[in-house]
């Protein structure tokens, strides 16, 4: 689609020069004034290229601070976030099976909550760790009749 909004103003641009050189080889006027039969195609022309030219540095902008978003991305403590996110989701699968869903859910939320709120906050990482594992695993477990690992 990046390329479609790009590549639409250089076509439009293209078709306004060729429209442009067009207008400029027509026949004179016999009566008249001799260039009257070009300045409504000349001006159209030209405003279709004018138009083009902007809508193109309009679209260079867009996708200018688009990539400036995809870099603040990765600046900062996001990629650690990224990352730890993606090592302790992948060590939870792995020790999911073996360890049971309440024992390796606890595990994998806190540290997930230590890596995301830091140690300061030991306490509340706890509680919430708690909580929401064993009342996720009452949930599913006791009350709807899944069975967990």
């Amino acid at each position: 689609m990046k390329w479609f909004k790009l590549g639409m103003p250089v076509f439009l641009m293209i078709v306004g020069l060729a429209f442009l050189i067009s207008a400029i080889n027509l026949p004179k006027a016999n009566l008249g004034n001799p260039n009257g039969p070009l300045y409504f195609p000349v001006g159209i022309s030209i405003l279709l290229i004018v138009l083009s030219v902007i809508y193109l540095i309009q679209e260079l902008r867009k996708a200018r601070e688009a990539n400036d978003h995809i870099r603040e991305l990765f600046t900062g403590r996001t990629p650690v976030l990224i990352l730890s996110t993606i090592v302790l989701g992948v060590v939870y699968a792995l020790i999911f099976e073996t360890l049971g869903f309440l024992v390796s859910t606890i595990l994998f939320l806190g540290a997930l909550l230590f890596v995301v709120n830091g140690p300061r906050k030991w306490v509340s990482n706890i509680i919430v760790t708690l909580a929401f594992s064993f009342m996720t695993w009452y949930a599913f477990g006791e009350l709807l009749g899944v069975s967990l690992p």
